[in-house]
C-alpha cells in the first residue's frame, strides 16, 4: 500500500484515509492502514479512530476495537458512541454499559440519540429492568425529547423485562410510530401469553409486516390455540406475506396437534422451493409434524436426507418411532446416535423409554434409565418417572412400579397414579389399584374415569359390593363426564367438534345427514334379515 503525501494539513490527511477505510473489509487490511496512520502521527485522531472502529464492528474484532479506543488519550463523544455501538452490535452488553458509565464521568461529554439506543439494547440483553429504568431517566434528562429509534429501543427493553404496562404507556405517548413500535408491543404481549391484548393491537395496526404475523402465530401456537395459529397463518398468506423460517417453525406444531397434514405437506414443498430444507430447525419441525400426523415413513425419509442433524433431530425421530410402535427401530437409532457421538438429552430418553415400554423390554428400559442418570448425568424429571411406571406397568411389574413411585424425589402426579391404575386393571391387581385410587381421589376428585376404571376392576373380580360402592360415590359427587371432541381437516380447514356442541355452521345439515345414515343402516339390516339363507 503506497501513500503519496506532501505537505498536507491534519484535516487533509484524515480525509485522505476516509475512502481507504471505507473500502477496508477485514482486520488484516485494517492493521496495514493503521500502521500508515501511526506513521503519519495521526494515532490521536478521534475522527480516524471512529472510522477504524466501524471496520472492527463489521469484522467483529472486539479486541482490536478495544485497543484502538484505549490508545486515544482524549476520546470525544463520537468515539465513545462508536465503541458503545460496536460492543452492543456484538452482544457485549456488560462492556457496553461500562463504557457508557465511563462516558458519563466525562464532564465535557453528554450522551444523545446516537448513544441511547445501544445502551438501552444492552440493558435489554442483560435483562436488567432497574438499569433500564435508570437509562430511561437519563434519556429524559439529556434528550432528545422525541426520538423514534430510542423510543423503540425502550419499548423493546421493557417488553423483554416483562414490564408491559410501561412499554404500552410509552407506545401510547409516542408522537410517531413505525412498524417496529407496533411489533415490539405485540411481540411482548404474545410472548407472555396475553393474546387478547396482542390481538387487539394487531387488529388496529395500520400496516402489518411478516414480524407482526409471525409474533401472533407464535403466540397462539405457544399457548395451545392451534386453530387460531393456523387460521392466522392462512390470513398472512392471503395478505401477500410469504412465510419465513420463524413463522414456519411456529405453525408446524399447530399442524401437528390439529392433524392438518395437507397444510404441513404444503409447507414441506414450500420449504423445498425456498431452500429452507437446509435448515435443521425446519426439518426438525417437519419431522415432528409428520410423526404426529401418523406419517412416520415420511418423517424417517426426511431424517435420512437431512444434511445436518442435532440432538433434537435424533430425539424427534426416536420419539416418533416409539409412538408408532417401531420400538426396535427407535432403540437401534439411539445406539447409532451414540456411535456418532451425539450427546442425548432428557427428551431423547423419554422417547427411548417409551420405545422400551411399547416393546415390553422393561429390563432394558431400567438399564437405559440408570444409564441416563449415571453415564449422562441427566437427572430424571417427573415425565421420565411417568414413562418408567408405564413401562413396568405394561410388563406386569406392578410392585416394581409402585416401589419406584414411592421412592421418587418429586411428588407423583395424577398421570403416574392413573397409569398405575390402568395397568392394575390390565393385570387384575386390585390391591395396587386401590392404592392408586386412594391418591387419585386426592389429586383428581372429580375425574369420573378413575372411579369407573376401579369399578370395572371390581367387576372383573366379581366383587359387586365394590362396584356398587363406586357407583354410589359417582352419584353422590354428581360427576359429569368431560365431553369428547374430535377434529377433521377438509379442504385445508380444520374443523373441531365436541359432543353436544351444535354451534358449528351447518349443524342442522350435519345432524340430518347422520339421521339419514342411521336410517339407511337400519334399512340395510332389515333387507339382510329378509334375504333367504339358501341364496
Amino acid at each position: 500500500m503506497a501513500f503519496k503525501i506532501g505537505l498536507l494539513s491534519i484535516r487533509e490527511l484524515e480525509d485522505l484515509f476516509v475512502p481507504i477505510l471505507h473500502n477496508c473489509r477485514d482486520t488484516a487490511e485494517l492493521k496495514k492502514i493503521h500502521a500508515h496512520i501511526l506513521k503519519r502521527s495521526l494515532s490521536q485522531s478521534n475522527f480516524l479512530a471512529t472510522k477504524m472502529l466501524d471496520v472492527c464492528d463489521a469484522a467483529r474484532d472486539l479486541n482490536y476495537a478495544t485497543m484502538l479506543f484505549n490508545q486515544v488519550e482524549e476520546p470525544n463523544g463520537f468515539l465513545y458512541n462508536a465503541i458503545i455501538r460496536t460492543y452492543a452490535h456484538n452482544s457485549m452488553y456488560g462492556p457496553t454499559v461500562s463504557m457508557y458509565k465511563q462516558m458519563l464521568r466525562m464532564t465535557n461529554l453528554s450522551p444523545g440519540k446516537f448513544t441511547f439506543p445501544f445502551v438501552v439494547k444492552a440493558c435489554a440483553g442483560l435483562g436488567s429492568h432497574e438499569l433500564g429504568r435508570q437509562v430511561h431517566a437519563q434519556v429524559a434528562k439529556f434528550g432528545p425529547e422525541s426520538h423514534l429509534i430510542t423510543e423503540n429501543a425502550l419499548i423493546d427493553m421493557y417488553t423483554k423485562c416483562d414490564d408491559l404496562a410501561v412499554a404500552h404507556k410509552l407506545f401510547d405517548e409516542m408522537t410517531e410510530k413505525d412498524a417496529i413500535s407496533w411489533n415490539s408491543v405485540i411481540s411482548g404481549y404474545a410472548r407472555l401469553g396475553q393474546m387478547r391484548k396482542a390481538r387487539a393491537l394487531f387488529d388496529k395496526m395500520p400496516q402489518r409486516t411478516i414480524v407482526s404475523w409471525t409474533a401472533m402465530v407464535t403466540g397462539y401456537s405457544r399457548m395451545g390455540s392451534y386453530a387460531d395459529a393456523l387460521d392466522l397463518f392462512r390470513q398472512m398468506q392471503m395478505a401477500g406475506n410469504e412465510p419465513d423460517e420463524i413463522s414456519i417453525v411456529s405453525v408446524l406444531p399447530a399442524c401437528a396437534q390439529l392433524g392438518a397434514l395437507e397444510v404441513g405437506k404444503w409447507i414441506h414443498m414450500y420449504s423445498g422451493r425456498k431452500g429452507l430444507l437446509r435448515k435443521t430447525n425446519i426439518c426438525n419441525a417437519l419431522m415432528e409434524m409428520y410423526a404426529k400426523c401418523g406419517c412416520i415413513d415420511q418423517a424417517r425419509q426426511l431424517f435420512d436426507k437431512m444434511p445436518k442433524r442435532d440432538v433434537i433431530s435424533w430425539s424427534t425421530m426416536i420419539g416418533g418411532l416409539a409412538n408408532h410402535g417401531k420400538a426396535l427401530e427407535a432403540i437401534n437409532l439411539f445406539e447409532r446416535m451414540k456411535l456418532e457421538g451425539i450427546e442425548p438429552n432428557c427428551i431423547t430418553f423419554l422417547g427411548l423409554l417409551s420405545a422400551c415400554a411399547h416393546a415390553g423390554l422393561w429390563q432394558l428400559g431400567l438399564r437405559y434409565f440408570d444409564y441416563m442418570k449415571d453415564s449422562c448425568s441427566i437427572q430424571p424429571v417427573i415425565e421420565h418417572y411417568g414413562v418408567l411406571v408405564d413401562l413396568l406397568g405394561r410388563a406386569g411389574q406392578l410392585n416394581r412400579a409402585l416401589s419406584i413411585i414411592q421412592q421418587m424425589p418429586v411428588r407423583p402426579d395424577s398421570k403416574i397414579w392413573g397409569s398405575l391404575l390402568s395397568s392394575s386393571r390390565k393385570h387384575g391387581n386390585l390391591d395396587i389399584a386401590v392404592i392408586a385410587m386412594r391418591h387419585l381421589e386426592e389429586l383428581e376428585p372429580e375425574d369420573t374415569g378413575n372411579y369407573v376404571l376401579l369399578s370395572n376392576i371390581y367387576a372383573d373380580q366379581g366383587k359387586w359390593d365394590g362396584v356398587s360402592r363406586m357407583r354410589t360415590l359417582i352419584r353422590s359427587k354428581s360427576m359429569k363426564k368431560t365431553p369428547g371432541c374430535s377434529s377433521i381437516e377438509v379442504n385445508n380447514v380444520v374443523q373441531e367438534f365436541a359432543s353436544g356442541d351444535d354451534s358449528k355452521p351447518f349443524s342442522n345439515e350435519i345432524f340430518e345427514l347422520l339421521e339419514m345414515l342411521v336410517s339407511f343402516d337400519e334399512i340395510s339390516d332389515h333387507i339382510i334379515e329378509t334375504i333367504p339363507e339358501d341364496i
